[in-house]
């Protein structure tokens, strides 16, 4: 008789969800990427154990969650600092380690970051969905019943390919660093960065924010900095009343709005894609994964960057990838 590869929710933790690298090429219909908030995490741990990049992990937020487990499994955990512990014993995290059949993979309390993502040796082995197991909550499409996980849930594990090692670690000059302080995130101005004016564009990269408590994987609310002006004009048909709103628009991935021009917004994983907010720039690629990681009230200060700046940027996150793989390989 076949083992049966799987874990028990015992405690699902604040909000546990499946995810992979995502769900692309149906944004235009109106539904978002979705998967892992910081993709990095998910690839590094998911290389730990042994499986593909895009295999689906567990993403935990701020608490983690507590696993029994029917059959042995190789685990990494990366992302947050949110310590691991086997049957109560802490383990090291951007490391794969074993859990026996019948042992509990429990969490300490968050140390640093937000997200800690949870890899097993075979992935989660929920149906996939337009071609993704990520969980899109707001739709209930994906992952486990389309929802975050419960207690008393059963969680399918699939095969293991057998080519994860135990001990095997992601050195700390590799790793993504999440700091509780003094962070930057990178902006690219957008097509309706003219809407602003001199004052406000100035202001805006000048002032410290503060994320607000609103942050999620739709979308992270800032708030502290000084309320942003609009050149005037006589609205278009078709927007709406106030100088933030625009005739509707596609939304970018990472694009930021600020309705009425106090509190911006950076569109996540799970946003929507279009709307009638103006945008004044987008968060670029590779810092999308840092923006996951922030705390509530943590300070932020954005930065301005030129497009050639965001793709140096991109091939430096691309070359970190490098050096993760060949790292591992040896």
């Amino acid at each position: 008789m076949a083992e049966v590869r799987l874990f028990d929710v015992v405690k699902p933790g604040l909000a546990t969800t499946v995810q992979d690298l995502g769900r692309p090429g149906y944004y235009h219909l109106g539904l978002p990427i979705s998967g892992a908030m910081d993709r990095f995490a998910l690839i590094a741990a998911n290389r730990l154990v042994g499986n593909e990049d895009g295999a689906a992990g567990l993403e935990a937020v701020f608490l983690g969650p507590e696993l029994r487990f029917s059959c042995d499994a190789l685990v990494s955990v990366t992302g947050a600092d949110m310590p691991p512990k086997v049957d109560g014993v802490e383990q090291p995290g951007w490391t794969a380690f074993k859990v026996a059949a019948g042992q509990v993979l429990s969490f300490g309390f968050l140390k640093s970051g937000a997200r800690a993502t949870i890899a097993i040796a075979g992935g989660i082995d929920v149906p996939a969905v337009l071609g993704s197991r990520s969980t899109y909550a707001l739709g209930t499409l994906g992952g486990f019943e389309g929802r975050a996980l419960k207690a008393g849930d059963q969680v399918k594990i699939g095969e293991s390919t057998g080519q994860g090692r135990e001990g095997t670690s992601v050195a700390a000059d590799i790793r993504r660093p999440v700091s509780a302080t003094g962070t930057s995130v990178r902006v690219l101005p957008g097509l309706y960065w003219h809407r602003l004016t001199e004052g406000a564009q100035a202001t805006f990269f000048e002032d410290s924010w503060k994320v607000a408590p609103e942050a999620d994987r739709i979308g992270y609310r800032f708030r502290g900095g000084q309320k942003l002006d609009f050149v005037p004009r006589e609205q278009p048909f078709g927007a709406g009343s106030d100088p933030s709103n625009i005739v509707d628009s596609c939304y970018p991935y990472g694009s930021i709005q600020v309705p009425g021009g106090t509190e911006p917004i950076i569109l996540h994983r799970d946003a929507v894609s279009g709307g009638g907010y103006f945008m004044l720039g987008t968060v670029i690629s590779a810092d999308m994964d840092l923006i996951g990681q922030l705390q509530p009230h943590q300070s932020v200060r954005f930065e301005k960057v030129t497009m050639e700046q965001a793709l140096a940027a991109r091939r430096a996150e691309k070359e970190r990838l490098g050096r993760l793989g060949a790292a591992l390989a040896t």
